[in-house]
């Protein structure tokens, strides 16, 4: 046979002097936090940690950490040390070689943490959250409380790993959903139970302040549980706080009972342009309740235009204070108190926590259920600096990426498409610049990307 000699055959290959990276896309991300002033809010938090000047900043630590996360090419405390060895990803993330922390450094600074330090983690969150608000301003704040399920059933005996309601062991923190984003979080062993303790409460009690804070007293705040935290407790708080609730219900024998003696022109029809839902509307109280809510009836009427028997109809109870409780509507117009008394608007918002689900599958793709330490407090603060970096992920895509990659898209998608991008270091003229190929610069608009990373909206310190 002929041999095949191409003109682009490679002959050998060497190595080379140039400083070079394959995560271009992470010296936007580290730009990004830097302008925002995160640092300055990690040091007020957590400045007290170091315990000496030859030790790395803690914003630097946390930086490491957070673009560990966005990185996502290990998931194992051991790849700082391959990290450490790459004079390209020191470049990117703006350190020098030596400033780059060991796998032991990490580990040192992630067992320096206690179990009390997820207060501080949380006011962290919490900034963030306001800071978001302050800049959109919304009129209505719709949020989810839900907890999440980490399986750690393969790894090693962790402290507060307990078996879960889905049959794993693992954690199960508590959060609460806005936006894709995570506002606020409680980090939990695996058997507490989405009501445990006042947990829930506290929650509520500890974010509303917050909410009407950052966007005026006449913001109307909706919050939607699922059937884990059906308790009156949860709906006395709300109305005290002027705050609406739409909490799914449970088949309780008094509902079906009602529901079975309703006579068909009591029911009506909801119809999202998708799928169609007979829905029945009526005051109902539990048992030892001590006050009637307004309660909706709900089931699909079918489903991938297949119509559906009636007992494969997957029914829903939906409980809400909305139209029971009225100054949760006082500083709406008349317009919107309208809007929201419709039997209509409280069926979707309740359909909504399906999409609330999404930040829990963004989150474990953003970074991984398995915790890597032993004790609580170092597995406490890991999850939290997850968090925080998924929380500047989800800003990093809606003040940067904007027209690259949509607002919904997942880490993994983020990290194909902007950050895992080949560039050269170089210095010329006292500048570091970071050069991609001409492709690249075209496909991105990688030098908009920079420009936008120079001025994005600055977190404020306090709240």
């Amino acid at each position: 046979m002929p041999s095949y000699h191409p003109s682009n055959h490679i002959s050998r290959v060497e190595t080379t002097g140039d400083t070079l990276t394959g995560r271009a896309g992470l010296a936007l991300f580290a730009q990004y936090l830097s302008n925002i002033d995160l640092y300055s809010l990690l040091e007020e938090s957590f400045g007290h940690l170091r315990r000496s000047m030859k030790g790395l900043p803690i914003w630097n630590l946390f930086l490491q950490v957070v673009c560990w996360f966005v990185d996502g090419t290990s998931r194992h405390i051991a790849y700082f040390d391959r990290l450490k060895e790459d004079e390209g990803y020191a470049a990117g993330l703006e350190n020098a070689p030596e400033d780059l922390a060991s796998s032991h450094t990490i580990k040192r600074f992630f067992k320096s943490f206690t179990w009390l330090a997820g207060g501080v983690f949380r006011m962290v969150l919490n900034t963030l959250f306001v800071w978001r608000l302050r800049l959109e301003k919304p009129g209505v704040v719709e949020t989810s409380i839900d907890t999440m399920v980490m399986d750690n059933d393969e790894a090693e005996k962790r402290h507060g790993v307990q078996p879960t309601y889905k049959k794993v062991k693992g954690f199960q923190p508590l959060q609460m959903i806005w936006r894709r984003k995570i506002g606020d979080a409680v980090f939990r062993g695996g058997k507490k139970h989405s009501n445990s303790g006042n947990t829930v409460i506290n929650m509520i009690k500890r974010m509303v302040p917050l909410i009407r804070r950052a966007c005026g007293e006449t913001v109307l705040i909706v919050i939607r549980l699922d059937s884990g935290f059906f308790d009156e407790e949860i709906l006395k708080v709300c109305t005290k706080l002027g705050v609406a609730v739409i909490l799914s219900g449970k088949m309780q024998g008094t509902v079906r009972q009602y529901v079975g003696s309703a006579l068909a022109d009591h029911w009506s029809e909801f119809d999202n342009g998708h799928q169609v839902w007979h829905y029945l509307e009526f005051g109902w109280r539990c048992n030892n309740w001590k006050r009637h809510y307004r309660t909706f009836y709900t089931r699909p009427v079918y489903d991938d235009r297949q119509r559906l028997l009636e007992f494969a109809r997957p029914d829903n109870v939906i409980i809400t204070n909305l139209g029971v409780d009225l100054d949760v509507l006082k500083h709406c117009s008349a317009e919107e108190r309208a809007h929201w008394l419709k039997p209509e608007t409280i069926i979707a918002s309740h359909h909504g926590r399906g999409a609330d689900e999404l930040p829990h599958r963004g989150l474990k793709d953003f970074g991984f259920e398995e915790l890597p330490f032993k004790r609580f407090g170092a597995n406490q603060a890991l999850y939290y600096c997850m968090l925080i970096g998924f929380f500047l992920h989800e800003t990093f895509k809606e003040d940067v990426l904007v027209n690259v990659v949509p607002a919904t898209s997942y880490a993994t998608t983020v990290r194909r498409t902007v950050i895992d991008l080949a560039a050269k270091i170089v210095r010329s003229g006292g500048q570091i610049i970071l050069k991609v190929t001409q492709a690249v610069m075209n496909r991105l608009q990688f030098d908009k990307l920079w420009e936008r990373c120079q001025r994005p909206p600055r977190i404020p310190v306090s709240n």
